[in-house]
């Protein structure tokens, strides 16, 4: 498949993730995040784990959970907690710095050095993405600030783990992608019920709502992220990020009625600009690949030696 089709599809996940604030204040009930965290995530897990048919063996039980944690259990409090205490879309903006973050782990712990143009494409996209979002606003929340610092730097480290550790063989992004979002929902599933307790009464919007959210929101947009992350660099993939606010703001314009300023239509053409260089392969030797390994077995040398 040509790399602009799986940059392509692997930008669909972004951009349905922007369609999330409007489905949230539309149609589910107010006030409960890790609730709709939990719906987001277990759901779409389990189906994706009935639907690949394969677990977790070995180190990959640990390194499901580390993912899980870091994509799903960790980022999705932490980013609706951001949310709710910043105001003007101050999170959306810290969010775009992601490709900031996975530019210099990708440096840590790939082996992959940063180019002027990959940082100062990452720059553009999240100056882009303030023009776009925010708003003028007061004094900030410091526990909003940490939230939105956390959560970004949360899935920049899943995703720079996730293209480090790579798949087993014979397991395909489906089945990874159920492992985490069933790892994810698994840690939140307590805290929602500590922090907000029994489950809301959800009438037929709702239950559309959580239906769209766990399916194609989460279950197909997190398989066309880890497949993405399969085949392209994990700042490539990053730099699909800023679609999300982006489409969050176009959808507020065609569904909701909110106006868009010359201004904000600037920011949009920044940030997608930088999106699109963020695409370009970077000139040099080609950035180091890590292939899981796996122990030589007896089998294995007799199969080498032709005594099979």
């Amino acid at each position: 498949m040509k790399r602009s089709t799986t940059v392509l599809l692997t930008a669909l996940a972004p951009v349905s993730w922007g369609t999330t604030y409007a489905v949230t204040t539309e149609f589910l009930p107010a006030d409960r995040p890790l609730f709709t965290g939990l719906m987001r995530a277990l759901p779409a897990g389990l189906l994706l784990l009935a639907l690949g048919r394969v677990l977790p063996r070995g180190v990959w039980w640990g390194k499901a959970a580390v993912l899980g944690a870091l994509n799903i259990g960790a980022f999705f409090p932490l980013l609706f907690l951001s949310a709710y205490r910043l105001p003007g879309g101050l999170a959306a903006v810290v969010g775009s710095a992601g490709p900031l973050f996975v530019v210099g782990l990708s440096a840590l712990l790939l082996g992959q050095r940063p180019t002027a143009r990959t940082v100062l494409a990452g720059v553009v996209a999240a100056f882009g993405v303030s023009l776009v979002v925010l708003k003028a606003a007061g004094a900030l929340d410091p526990i909003g600030v940490l939230a939105a610092v956390a959560s970004t730097a949360s899935m920049s480290a899943g995703t720079v783990l996730t293209k480090r550790w790579g798949r087993p063989d014979g397991v395909g992004p489906l089945a990874l992608a159920g492992w985490q979002l069933t790892a994810g929902g698994l840690l939140i599933a307590p805290l929602a019920f500590l922090v907000e307790g029994a489950p809301p009464a959800l009438d037929g919007r709702a239950v559309g709502g959580y239906l769209y959210l766990a399916l194609a929101n989460t279950a197909v947009s997190y398989w066309l992220w880890f497949r993405g992350i399969g085949r392209l660099t994990a700042t490539q993939v990053t730099f699909l990020g800023p679609l999300s606010p982006l489409t969050a703001a176009v959808v507020g314009w065609a569904a909701l009625g909110q106006a868009l300023t010359p201004l904000q239509l600037t920011g949009m053409a920044l940030a997608f600009g930088a999106t699109v260089a963020g695409q370009l392969r970077p000139g040099g030797p080609a950035p180091r690949t890590f292939v899981p390994t796996r122990r030589v077995t007896h089998e294995d040398r007799l199969t080498r030696t032709g005594r099979r």
